[in-house]
């Protein structure tokens, strides 16, 4: 897989870039967060059960608020992004919130060097993989600091959805990508009308490439789900055919959007 020696330092500033925005768009609804709503959402919720005095790593959480609400839920919780403008944010959540949570700035793959423990479950959702160019590597992390019969969850959008181009009109990259897409992009998922330019390099990964990885890994996997829909309005051309569920409109429910597992650590 090609790696690009200077992928993080982009990516990492298109992010801040984004947390500035993000934090408060109607998208993110943060005053909502704070008056007590929940952001998770069913297809995640129904895989993770009781989080009552459970020890939980979500593994690259933008500014924590599934991570805060996992919190609520009962969780003892640790948040990791490499976005230092994004951890901030965070923090500052959790203290607006009363909600609890550790937090900490670095890139994944260096997580061993900030952090010696084991979870009871490794928990990472909807647009995080992309940003990485080794899921072996990844799995591998995953398998790290879960407990011997640990659970991971996992929620991400479909790799089938990343072929298509920003219109979702044509099919652009292969579905087994093996090389790094570079891209420039005008706004974000949070306001398609936005006047921010932000460069980033991603790479997409396969439904064969991310099983094979965590098995490969210790990762026995207990369930596995694909999605016609999206929880999130963050393509572009998109209705919302139920509540909460999003579909492209011109492709309506002809391809999966979103998949999701759990796995348990041997």
């Amino acid at each position: 897989m090609e790696r690009d020696g200077n992928y993080i330092d982009i990516n990492r500033s298109a992010w801040n870039q984004r947390a500035e925005v993000h934090y408060g768009s109607e998208f993110y609804d943060v005053d909502g967060f704070i008056r007590g709503k929940n952001s998770l959402n069913t297809i995640e919720l129904d895989l993770l059960g009781d989080l009552s005095s459970k020890s939980v790593l979500h593994l690259q959480c933008h500014f924590g608020q599934d991570t805060l609400s996992l919190n609520r839920l009962g969780a003892e919780v640790t948040g990791v992004d490499f976005s230092d403008t994004a951890i901030g944010f965070a923090r500052k959540l959790a203290e607006a919130s009363g909600t609890k949570g550790e937090f900490i700035t670095c890139d994944l793959y260096a997580l061993p060097q900030h952090l010696d423990r084991q979870f009871d479950i490794v928990f990472t959702t909807y647009g995080t993989i992309g940003w990485l160019p080794d899921i072996d590597q990844w799995a591998a992390i995953v398998a790290r600091y879960l407990k011997p019969g640990g659970l991971f969850v996992f929620a991400e959008f479909h790799p089938f959805v990343w072929t298509f181009n920003d219109s979702l009109t044509e099919i652009t990259y292969d579905y087994f990508q093996t090389t790094a897409i570079q891209e420039t992009q005008t706004g974000t998922y949070v306001d398609h009308d936005s006047r921010m330019v932000v460069g980033y390099i991603s790479w997409n990964h396969s439904l064969g490439e991310v099983v094979g990885s965590l098995l490969k890994n210790g990762i026995r996997i207990r369930s596995f789900e694909e999605f016609d829909y999206s929880p999130y309005n963050c393509f572009a051309n998109m209705r919302e055919d139920e509540p909460g569920k999003f579909r492209i409109a011109h492709i309506a429910r002809r391809i999966p959007m979103v998949y999701a597992l759990s796995g348990i650590r041997e």
